[in-house]
């Protein structure tokens, strides 16, 4: 038992239970709905089939591309701009005095609530989807960073100083790294909350995107495209969190020798 623990344990062992729960969530859903006539609830055979149908024509690939092109943009945007005012908020703490009531009245606030605000400002665009991906997403940035840059060992950073690692330097080479397992941590928890954001935003007015094609499709009825949509952005999902997952154990790997014996 010891060593059947101490296996999936491992980075395979957690890949290949996900991979297992994952086909057995599939096959779940495949034996429900497999006699269903029910048109709400098609068969996952029904949806496999017009998912190929549709999602491989060049309009269905034209969506997808829009898609990830908008969530790419807005969770770069939300990175960089969390991570660059987490470490500033979380080094000095007269700017984070400063700033707190603000960011916890603007964090308050849902990005979907400023969806009629970013219309007006960018009109029915592509900048308007990135600008309320971006706007979600840099939450969980901002904060993780701001904590880990808050709890920097000061052991690390005396040495720092001793060594004249001042200014830029020390932010890319000192700081930077430190805080590093925790931006990833917000970049996770980002992760989601963009792919719901990128669908929300493209249901509202868009032209082009998944949301767009989900909405389209239920309100006239073509309710296996709408579920094979569903189906493509679950999917979508599984690839971004699989690949972030592999980004982040290399990254990290780094500050845990024993990472290095797990792929």
């Amino acid at each position: 038992m010891t060593t059947v623990t101490a296996a999936l344990s491992t980075g395979r062992g957690r890949t290949a239970l996900g991979v297992v729960g994952a086909l057995g969530a599939a096959a779940a859903w495949f034996l429900l709905s497999a006699n269903s006539d029910n048109v709400y609830f098609p068969a996952l055979s029904a949806i496999i089939a017009e998912a190929g149908e549709y999602w491989t024509t060049p309009e269905g690939l034209a969506n997808i591309r829009a898609s990830v092109t908008t969530l790419s943009a807005g969770l770069g945007i939300a990175v960089v701009a969390g991570v660059a005012m987490g470490l500033v908020i979380g080094q000095l703490a007269v700017v984070e005095r400063m700033v707190s009531p603000a960011l916890e009245f603007a964090r308050a606030i849902p990005s979907t609530a400023l969806i009629p605000f970013a219309m007006m400002l960018f009109g029915v665009s592509a900048e308007m989807k990135i600008f309320l991906i971006a706007l979600g997403c840099v939450w969980p940035v901002l904060l993780s960073t701001a904590d880990g840059a808050r709890r920097l060992d000061p052991t690390m950073m005396a040495s720092a100083q001793a060594f004249h690692i001042g200014g830029l330097r020390r932010q890319l080479y000192v700081v930077f790294p430190a805080v590093l397992p925790r931006v990833l941590v917000g970049a996770r928890i980002a992760i989601p909350l963009g792919l719901i954001l990128m669908v929300t935003s493209e249901m509202v007015g868009a032209q082009r995107g998944l949301g767009f094609v989900i909405t389209q499709a239920q309100a006239t009825f073509q309710l296996l495209t709408m579920w094979s949509g569903i189906l493509i952005l679950g999917i979508l999902g599984f690839l971004l969190t699989s690949l972030y997952a592999v980004t982040e154990r290399r990254l990290l790997r780094w500050c845990d020798p024993r990472r290095s014996g797990t792929n």
